[in-house]
């Protein structure tokens, strides 16, 4: 045993050398962590094959500021998982020098967050909160050192990672730290030249405000992200939806009835456009089909909205089937097959 480990000192094998720790004297990965002056995390990953120290410490940085969301520290991160090593080189040297980042080091922190996206639909938004505060906490520091031709384009990014946070506050009803996030996210996208994006942060207020029981507030935040130039048919069809909802909550039946009929045409244009953006990739013709089901509740048609939302539920894709934000339209779901509206369950 000696002679093994002394061969694998001398050889600078450290994964070996860690292997060998742990097997010979019962010490756990913190405690060589510390001996060694390394995270817990870093360790992890040396015994589990990292051919150098190098390497690891690199890796070991984009895990530690991207890779929080991870089940237990001694797994990687989805997030991170995600990402090759080159990848993960290019996140590594952008948070080292953020004045230098380039298009794929954009492109590497795009994936990282639609990695969290669909983490978020898996395990729920209080798993993935800490972890993605943490990640949007970073990202904002950087932001202002960022020059070059991608600094829109990360400033992009920093801005649907902002709203990404406050939707998961939106979900815990965290509501005042949520509508300050969605702010936050309006005027980063501004900033960055992206006015569909901002669009769809505006949207999220009127969300909010669903959840809350205040329709006419449902109704001016979908119709200003309705007046946004540009905004992709998907956009169109969910704020002409959410704007439906709002009216018929109100008691404006026939307002609401006609932007159902808009809404009806609005899907088909959407489905012909292709995919909805990233920050919206949900938006597809099952979820549309739950949030017309929302509205002919709201309308009192409850064999109509029990046919819809059940539709929209068994059509989602099957990572979606049991998502955190699917509870909304179950309750629906419920609620019209008892043949009443939510509030009166």
């Amino acid at each position: 045993e000696r002679d093994e480990t002394r061969e694998a000192v001398a050889s600078g094998d450290v994964c070996r050398v860690i292997r060998l720790l742990r097997r010979h004297t019962n010490l756990t990965q913190e405690a060589i962590a510390n001996l060694c002056g390394l995270t817990q995390s870093m360790v992890s990953r040396l015994e589990s094959g990292e051919r150098t120290l190098r390497d690891a410490q690199r890796r070991s940085q984009v895990l530690e500021a991207l890779g929080a969301p991870a089940v237990n520290q001694q797994d990687p991160s989805p997030a991170a998982s995600a990402l090759t090593v080159d990848e993960q080189d290019r996140l590594a040297y952008a948070l080292a020098h953020p004045s230098r980042l380039d298009g794929p080091a954009v492109t590497a922190f795009t994936q990282v967050l639609a990695a969290q996206r669909r983490l978020e639909d898996a395990v729920g938004s209080a798993a993935v909160l800490p972890g993605v505060a943490a990640q949007l906490a970073t990202l904002v520091r950087l932001l202002p050192d960022v020059r070059g031709p991608h600094r829109d384009a990360y400033a992009a990014v920093v801005a649907e990672w902002t709203q990404f946070t406050g939707w998961l506050h939106a979900a815990l009803r965290r509501d005042r730290t949520a509508l300050d996030l969605f702010g936050r996210a309006e005027e980063l996208a501004d900033d960055a030249g992206k006015p569909t994006l901002a669009a769809s942060a505006v949207s999220f207020r009127g969300y909010m405000a669903r959840q809350q029981g205040r329709p006419q507030a449902v109704i001016r935040a979908s119709q200003a992200a309705l007046h946004t130039p540009g905004i992709h048919p998907a956009q169109r069809t969910f704020d002409t939806l959410q704007a439906a909802q709002g009216y018929a909550a109100f008691g404006a039946t026939d307002t609401a009835r006609r932007l159902l009929d808009t809404a009806t045409t609005l899907v088909e244009i959407a489905a012909a456009a292709g995919e909805p953006p990233s920050f919206a990739y949900w938006y597809r013709p099952a979820f549309f089909q739950l949030n017309i089901g929302l509205v002919y509740l709201e309308l009192g048609e409850y064999a109509t909205a029990a046919d819809l939302l059940s539709a929209g539920l068994n059509g989602l894709p099957s990572d979606q089937q049991r998502a955190e934000w699917t509870a909304e339209y179950r309750a629906s779901l419920t609620a019209a097959r008892a043949g009443v509206s939510v509030a009166e369950q």
